[in-house]
């Protein structure tokens, strides 16, 4: 990869021997390594048997769970918060490990609609709850820096399964404790 970067650079105009661009595809390539290392994650090494049995059968929401992506098109940055919720069946998940599946997905190359999918479907099929909700809020680097360049759009996209999909009440309670602040 470093020597794509270095090649990219030199494409562009750049002279790749100047003092600040001297080390730039070594750390571009490290970077890019970062950003996507969400194809070389297991899941179930993340979720490393944090699932514990309950009777709860309550809602479970962690919200603002901060996100950084890459989007397929332009390979800029999309970033945002994300809110998930869970209905448990006899076990809930660990806490921490909400976040963890949501930068597994995160650090892969994606549209935003696909990445809120794979959130839910993933915790969906983790638990094994009666349903799933995620809502994804972002801000798009390729509409903001390039294109129709507009500054304070955000993307709202959701994922609704099983119950948050089925039961209306459901997936109003939950996006009713959404505006809460």
């Amino acid at each position: 990869m470093k020597d794509l970067f270095k090649q990219l650079l030199e494409e562009i105009g750049e002279d790749v021997n100047r003092p600040g661009l001297e080390s730039t595809p070594k750390r571009a390539a490290k970077a890019i390594e970062f950003l996507t290392e969400g194809y070389h994650k297991d899941i179930n090494e993340v979720i490393n048997e944090a699932l514990f049995p309950s009777d709860n059968d309550s809602m479970v929401i962690v919200r603002n769970i901060e996100f950084y992506s890459l989007c397929e098109h332009h390979i800029l940055p999309f970033f945002g918060k994300v809110h998930v919720a869970y209905i448990p069946n006899g076990k809930v998940l660990g806490l921490s490990k909400i976040p963890r599946i949501v930068d597994i997905f995160a650090r892969r190359l994606q549209i935003q609609e696909s990445l809120c999918l794979s959130i839910a479907e993933a915790i969906l099929s983790v638990t094994g709850g009666q349903g799933v909700a995620v809502v994804m809020e972002a801000q798009h680097m390729c509409m903001m820096m390039r294109g129709v360049e507009k500054q304070d759009s955000k993307m709202t996209t959701s994922s609704m399964l099983g119950v948050f999909r089925d039961n209306a009440q459901t997936r109003n309670e939950f996006l009713q404790l959404l505006q809460l602040k």
